[in-house]
């Protein structure tokens, strides 16, 4: 019997997508912490779609059969605690899910700022009729801190309409869609020719706070920062200190730190500030694609076959 535990939030349904599963699975589905404690030390496979890393570190038992930890995100961050890191049980995640959509996400931040559609907003709430020029994207430079998949799929789009996209990994090397992908080393070097910088990278070590006053000093005037990636990867402080002083144009941000915004934070006031609750990459339906994905790695795991989407886990 392969027994497997799906961590829920609470008032959260059922992940769709696992309604029959093969002869021999047993699934169960949970989301308080008592019964978190009860089920754990007898699971096989672990899949968490709650990602209160409080709670799942807290109620990870000393003894236990856990094989296989299945994260329904791109990002592991929450789940990289010590008993986890440290085990041999391994963890996936949801790469290749959210990659489409993250990317019109992005797009679509692109052109707001370059057609000043939060300008058209503020002027149609006025009721002013304000005739205005806007830019053209094309031949913009943009930046993209983390070439991973979704990063990729990011430079596909902005390519096609005739961006001129460059990527930064931890080593350089050549991608479709991407005039060239530098390694972080080289970031302070290209900060100042981006028109967008675009992060799509998790939250590391590395990447924590890698963008500060520093960095932000770096940036042209007019550039627009977009994180799709983890707000802690910017320094919240700094990066409204750059908006307020006119050091930066805008900034579209779908995550941020903390998270959720807190009521009367002065990013919710700025007029060149777009802010979204984390959901970029969910479309209608990813719910059913995220079970759908972890299904077709339970196939690969019941016929002893390869995970996909392998996490490095020290590496996060």
């Amino acid at each position: 019997m392969t027994r497997i535990l799906v961590l829920v939030a609470p008032g959260e349904s059922p992940l769709p997508g696992l309604e029959a599963l093969p002869d021999g699975v047993e699934l169960t589905t949970v989301s308080a912490e008592a019964e978190l404690r009860e089920y754990l030390p007898h699971t096989d496979i672990l899949v968490v779609t709650d990602f209160r890393t409080g709670l799942l570190e807290r109620c990870w038992p000393a003894q236990h059969q856990i094989k296989w930890v299945h994260a329904t995100s791109a990002g592991v961050d929450a789940l990289l605690f010590p008993a986890l890191v440290d085990s041999e049980v391994l963890l996936t995640n949801a790469r290749g899910v959210f990659d489409l959509g993250i990317a019109e996400y992005v797009l679509g931040a692109v052109l707001l700022f370059a057609k000043d559609t939060l300008g058209n907003l503020r002027h149609q709430r006025a009721q002013q009729w304000q005739h205005r020029e806007t830019e053209l994207i094309k031949g913009k430079r943009a930046l993209i801190i983390g070439a991973g998949s979704i990063g990729g799929e990011v430079a596909r789009l902005l390519d096609a309409l005739g961006l001129e996209v460059t990527g930064v990994a931890r080593s350089a090397r050549q991608a479709p869609h991407f005039k060239q992908i530098v390694a972080n080393e080289a970031l302070d070097a290209e900060l100042p020719h981006a028109d967008f910088v675009i992060i799509t990278a998790p939250l590391t070590p590395a990447t924590e706070q890698l963008i500060n006053a520093k960095r932000l000093a770096l940036m042209p005037r007019h550039a627009v920062l977009i994180n799709v990636g983890r707000g802690a990867v910017v320094v919240t402080d700094d990066l409204v200190s750059a908006l307020n002083s006119g050091e930066l144009a805008g900034a579209a941000l779908d995550v941020v730190d903390p998270e959720p915004l807190p009521e009367g934070h002065p990013l919710w006031a700025m007029p060149n500030v777009m802010i979204s609750a984390h959901m970029s990459g969910d479309f209608i339906g990813w719910r059913r694609a995220l079970g759908e994905q972890f299904r077709a790695n339970l196939e690969r795991w019941l016929a002893d076959q390869s995970l996909f989407n392998q996490v490095e886990k020290k590496r996060g």
